[in-house]
């Protein structure tokens, strides 16, 4: 659990970092700003299949071994209904959307608000991701080791890194202070730890939820991408270069979990 723990303050540390760059930078070109969110969904991607559903594939072959495909089927379904209850549910606003495209239960809340709450919808699952690929690990259960989680924490923390700036950056054009703009990039990434601890501590505590519990990780992280980074960044003319930040997510990703495996 320790692990996780110290693994997700990183990830959350990267969004920190770049929430910073609004220290130095007023402004960020919407072209560069959708190829780090394609970055972003291509890392998401290749980590729900390499890091995510092989293992839990893996595992079941042991617990399962007629029905090898049941457990990351059920987890994955369950996983994306999860974040589809929470997005019809949760007030947020997505980065590249007007105000009266929010999404989720209409409320008065600020824009500023709305932003922060879609990006940490959006990171409930790469901290679980995290946390339950350690909690694994932890318990030696073949198809999940250190190396791969820690492979897993470094990809998801790249893409944090692009995260941070996409929330404070926009933020400040909006009026807000440095300071501020930097509170709340830094903020929305805050909920990556406690997801990462309660992940690692379920699994850990019921072996027989491994799994499932990958899987449920990989089918959240990719409702998040179709519903909410793919759309954000096709809203300009700028969609061919964020196509390209997508492939260049998923090959860094794809290449992260299989060196470290």
């Amino acid at each position: 659990m320790q692990c996780a723990l110290v693994a997700t303050v990183f990830t959350w540390l990267l969004t920190a970092l770049g929430a910073a760059t609004v220290f130095f930078f007023r402004s960020v070109h919407r072209g560069v700003l959708d190829t780090m969110l394609g970055f972003t969904g291509g890392v998401m991607v290749a980590a729900s299949f390499w890091s995510l559903l092989a293992p839990s594939i893996a595992m079941a072959e042991l617990q399962y071994p007629s029905m090898p495909w049941m457990p990351a089927a059920v987890g994955f379904l369950c996983g994306a209904l999860f974040v589809f209850a929470i997005d019809k549910l949760l007030p947020h606003l997505h980065i590249n959307f007007q105000i009266q495209e929010q999404e989720g239960i209409k409320t008065p809340l600020h824009r500023t608000t709305l932003l922060v709450l879609a990006i940490t919808m959006h990171n409930i699952p790469e901290g679980l991701a995290v946390g339950v690929l350690f909690g694994a690990a932890a318990q030696g259960i073949g198809g999940a080791t250190y190396s791969a989680a820690i492979a897993l924490a470094i990809g998801i923390g790249l893409q944090n890194f692009p995260e941070g700036m996409a929330v404070s950056i926009p933020l400040r054009r909006q009026g807000l202070s440095r300071s501020a703009s930097f509170f709340y990039g830094q903020l929305s990434a805050i909920v990556e730890p406690i997801a990462g601890v309660l992940g690692a501590l379920a699994v850990m505590q019921i072996q027989a939820l491994l799994p499932y519990a990958l899987a449920f990780a990989a089918g959240a992280m990719m409702f998040v991408v179709v519903e909410e980074v793919i759309p954000e960044t096709q809203r300009d003319r700028y969609t061919d270069v964020s196509v390209l930040g997508f492939i260049g997510g998923f090959l860094v990703m794809m290449i992260l979990d299989v060196a470290f495996a």
